[in-house]
């Protein structure tokens, strides 16, 4: 199974899982192009494959995330204002004098 994100104004708005034969050519190697049209025929609008592993655009993609065409990189909603972008990872990683400093970057829910 294939998962792709439906990017509107840059904001994922809509996650949906495919079959693998919705992503793949003739010869049945998958291409994230393949996939990506069918989705656009089927629902319309912009489709980029995400990953739960994190192997394809760093986050899986989840609705309210970001794409960050520059990093290409899904995104989640940022903490507080000021937190800050790690480039690497596509997380947020808390200010240094936050309560959560020196856990890691953060979880991206919000909370």
């Amino acid at each position: 199974m294939a998962h792709y994100a439906k990017i509107v104004n840059g904001i994922v708005t809509q996650v949906v899982v495919i079959a693998n034969k919705d992503t793949a050519d003739a010869q049945g190697a998958e291409k994230e192009h393949i996939g990506a049209a069918y989705c656009e025929r089927l629902f319309g609008g912009e489709w980029k494959q995400t990953s739960y592993h994190g192997k394809i655009r760093k986050n899986y993609a989840g609705i309210g995330y970001s794409y960050d065409p520059a990093l290409d990189a899904f995104v989640p909603p940022r903490p507080g204002a000021d937190w800050t972008l790690d480039p690497i990872t596509a997380q947020w990683v808390a200010p240094p004098d936050s309560p959560t400093a020196g856990t890691g970057t953060g979880t991206g829910t919000g909370a």
